[in-house]
């Protein structure tokens, strides 16, 4: 199935959790990391929960510190 993730087209399995999606992208922590799905804001207790949909508009974001 498709859906687009940061303006990206990607390409998962059908009934793929948002958590397994960020699992892909940041393999090392998910700290730090936020969602939104169609422009709304995921609650991380909803990652494991949330099954993509075809088309979704995903967009990433992680902190990063810096100086």
């Amino acid at each position: 199935m498709e859906i687009t993730v940061n303006d990206q087209s990607c390409e998962i399995p059908d009934h793929y959790s948002v958590h397994q999606l960020l699992s892909g992208f940041f393999p090392d922590s998910l700290k730090g990391v936020a969602v939104a799905i169609n422009q709304s804001v995921l609650a991380r207790s909803e990652w494991e929960r949330r099954k993509l949909q075809p088309h979704d508009r995903i967009t990433l974001i992680k902190a990063t510190q810096g100086g």
